[in-house]
């Protein structure tokens, strides 16, 4: 990899949202003269920059061709800036050439906040300092100057789009399945910006890849690390590897050079049916780090899921109110859906990403009671699940809430699992997931059973 020398390097910063900010800051603490443009006009008191970056607000970006380097935020779009730019380097690129310590880096279309969450908590527990920042909320680079034995990044695809020599030393691919066609176009070239992740690895290093999705499997041709497959299933399609992990009774199988051990996921228990891949995934990462497994599982003793992800809010006479906010794409909400085994009174609906809600008929049937849409998608929802599942309409996520508990019978689950990104009717899917809350504690006047 190139070294980071920035210094009299004229630097353009393309979004000013906290990755855009961290990485202004550090391309000016490194001697560069840099340029921090947002076309929103109302950033001003939200900023926290050093006095000597140039900043833009309310207006059109500056011709990347005037500087030596863009380092675009993942929100902003190639067509902004590739034509016309010398080199990009996003903020994960940034991080990669500039932490001194090993990094492990997850991406994957579900699942990959609570997988660096849960790699955390096992390192952690193994008695390493260790910290996960990206695109979970923290950026990559305010890891600078902490003492760390190990960096945890979760990497979106977006975020890879602008690396270009960036080498974990542990990839974690957990799964691959359509999401954010509106800025990828097609399956293909997202699965090439996530296969960004293994591309640059060498043989000292690790690919942790789910052997039980077709297409991430497929990126074992696109990397020279070493690979170490993951799966629910003892049987492997492909025999190749020397060392494997899988999922038996309950149970973690870690097999390595004709040796098994069996370790108890227990202490995952908790966590639910969803999140068992995310488990095991984590568990590989830790273990092709050259930590102790068996102490690693310690970290999940007193572990807590992020806000949104499967997050029970309530039960209210005999009925579970669960949060899936973060199911923003329809992968992320047939899990949810697949893995609910109570009758589902089922709340989606948002911004639609180009993306096909066939799939979620079939999880639906004889599992959904009814599906209560909101949003700009909630036609083309309806439409994809005729005949599968009863259908309703409604103006908002609040009114959603109280129809659907109206509706619920002692032992079903109110589920909200959008299947759609937010932003038509929400700030973010956070938001969304605080206004499905709040509507629940309101409704049962903050007394839940």
């Amino acid at each position: 990899m190139e070294s980071l020398d920035l210094k009299h390097q004229k630097v353009l910063v393309l979004g000013l949202g906290r990755s855009g900010q961290s990485a202004a800051n550090f391309c000016a603490q490194r001697g560069a003269q840099v340029c921090a443009a947002d076309e929103r006009a109302d950033l001003g008191t939200n900023l926290s920059l050093s006095e000597d970056i140039e900043v833009r607000l309310g207006q059109a970006f500056p011709d990347p061709a005037d500087f030596d380097l863009v380092v675009p935020s993942p929100g902003v779009p190639p067509e902004r800036y590739r034509a016309s730019a010398r080199r990009v380097w996003g903020d994960i690129e940034l991080a990669g050439r500039a932490l001194p310590v090993p990094i492990i880096a997850v991406t994957g279309t579900n699942g990959k906040s609570t997988t660096v969450m849960l790699i955390e908590a096992m390192l952690k527990a193994c008695g390493l300092r260790a910290r996960a920042a990206g695109n979970l909320g923290n950026p990559a680079l305010d890891l600078l100057g902490e003492p760390l034995d190990v960096a945890i990044l979760e990497v979106s695809s977006f975020q890879l789009e602008t690396v270009e020599s960036f080498r974990p030393h542990v990839a974690v691919v957990l799964n691959l399945s359509p999401d954010h066609m509106d800025r990828h176009g097609d399956l293909e070239n997202y699965a090439a910006a996530k296969r960004k992740l293994v591309e640059q690895q060498e043989p000292s290093d690790i690919a942790v890849l789910n052997e039980d999705d077709v297409q991430v499997r497929q990126f074992a041709a696109h990397t020279r690390a070493r690979i170490l497959p993951f799966s629910r299933h003892a049987e492997s399609p492909s025999q190749a590897s020397s060392g494997r992990i899988w999922l038996d009774l309950g149970q973690a199988v870690l097999s390595e050079d004709g040796k098994q051990t069996r370790l108890s996921l227990t202490p995952a228990d908790s966590l639910g049916e969803t999140h068992r891949d995310n488990v095991l995934a984590a568990l590989a990462a830790v273990w092709a780090f050259g930590a102790d497994p068996v102490r690693a599982l310690d970290g999940l003793i007193d572990f807590k899921l992020l806000p949104h992800r499967s997050e029970h809010i309530a039960t209210h006479k005999g009925v579970r109110f669960i949060n899936d906010s973060k199911a923003t794409n329809p992968g992320a909400a047939q899990r949810a859906l697949e893995s609910t085994r109570s009758p589902l009174l089922w709340i989606a609906g948002g911004r639609d990403k180009g993306l096909s809600y066939r799939s979620l008929a079939e999880a639906a049937q004889g599992r959904v009671r009814t599906a209560l849409l909101i949003g700009e998608a909630a036609q083309k929802i309806e439409s994809e699940l005729h005949g599968s599942v009863p259908c309703l309409r409604m103006e908002n996520l609040e009114e959603a809430v109280l129809r659907a508990a109206a509706l619920a019978q002692e032992g079903d689950v109110v589920l909200l699992a959008p299947a759609c990104a937010s932003f038509d009717q929400f700030k973010n899917f956070e938001t969304r997931g605080d206004c499905f809350r709040d509507a629940v504690l309101q409704m049962t006047e903050g007394n839940p059973e």
